[in-house]
């Protein structure tokens, strides 16, 4: 492997790539521990995560959704950590330790699979803002979804653009809000609903076991999980490349899981936003959907997908960057909606 792959020293720092597409990161661009807990935590925060969390809560009573939680939590945990470390250790993104693992061309089948999921993730999620903020905005109107769909798109595009230096600040914004008010409405819907949280999902069909609903919580976010080097390699060492991945994604995955549980046993839909406009909380509903997204697009689609799709078609970071058809393929992919969506 050829040096300019594996390492860059400090006196190339004005002619690398901001995200060190094509080697490993220097040491002079480590994170420190915080930093990295809070983009791999808001990596984890994304709304996907919650349709798992209401087929848990369907299925499940409210032990068997813990032990499903802890188990699935645990494996998924596992396999991060290990990429986490990885990643960490040699400072290559997934894309890089690919080719070393097999060869050139073999990369390049890993590369893109990986890459049009980050990429396919990147529309699914501005859809899943656009489509509830128009429908109870106005109604429902197409012409607003698209209006959306094209300044959402605009945005965490633009943002992604600046590489790790706007997802270390989307983090340290976004992170401590969404958590902090989705924890709060989620509490509030529980005082308001009939019973304890236990009650409620004693009611639950019982039709999911345990280890299915394990497999589900780790189907939720293994494909997202394996591009973790692509974050971990600015992390100072392994250790904490290890640490902060393992304990953020068990922290924001359960909490993802549990915003959907509550908002279906209490309001029967999938989302912590439906709560929170069941409680009146419109403006607030908003803003934790908004930045809920925007910080897996800009962690997961943008920066993973740009760098594993570069990658597997020969091209420069700062050519996929600057394409105009980078946003046109995110921004139409947001109007291929699932079945299962209840946008």
């Amino acid at each position: 492997m050829s040096e300019k792959m594996t390492t860059a020293s400090s006196t190339e720092q004005g002619s690398i790539d901001i995200d060190f597409a094509e080697c490993a990161v220097p040491k002079w661009s480590r994170r420190r521990f915080l930093t990295m807990f809070m983009i791999m935590l808001g990596f984890t925060f994304f709304s996907a995560s919650m349709w798992v969390g209401q087929e848990m809560a369907a299925g499940l009573d409210f032990w068997g959704f813990i032990k499903a939680l802890l188990l699935g939590g645990a494996i998924l945990g596992v396999y991060t950590g290990l990429l986490g470390y990885v990643g960490a250790e040699t400072g290559l993104s997934l894309d890089l330790l690919s080719k070393r693992a097999f060869g050139e061309k073999g990369s390049y089948i890993s590369s893109a699979l990986t890459s049009f999921t980050q990429i396919g993730w990147f529309g699914v999620g501005i859809a899943m803002f656009a489509i509830p903020v128009a429908r109870e905005l106005f109604g429902g109107s197409t012409a607003v979804e698209w209006v959306l769909i094209l300044i959402a798109g605009a945005c965490m595009t633009a943002s992604a653009y600046f590489g790790i230096k706007s997802l270390t600040i989307i983090s340290y914004i976004a992170v401590p809000l969404v958590a902090v008010l989705g924890t709060v409405a989620m509490i509030m819907a529980v005082r308001q609903g009939d019973g304890t949280i236990i009650d409620q999902f004693a009611v639950s069909s019982g039709s999911l076991s345990v280890i299915g609903g394990a497999g589900l919580a780790i189907g939720s976010f293994v494909s997202g999980g394996t591009a973790t080097p692509n974050f971990t390699r600015f992390a100072k060492n392994g250790k904490q490349g290890t640490i902060a991945t393992v304990v953020a994604f068990f922290i924001g995955n359960s909490l993802m899981f549990f915003f959907g549980a509550i908002s279906y046993i209490f309001v029967g839909g999938n989302d912590i936003f439906e709560v929170m406009i069941r409680l009146n909380l419109f403006y607030l509903a908003i803003l934790v959907l908004g930045l809920n997204i925007w910080t897996t697009n800009d962690n997961w689609q943008c920066l993973s997908g740009e760098l594993l799709f570069c990658v597997s078609f020969l091209l420069p970071a700062s050519v996929f960057r600057n394409s105009f058809s980078q946003s046109l393929l995110l921004w139409l992919r947001s109007f291929c909606r699932c079945s299962d969506c209840h946008c």
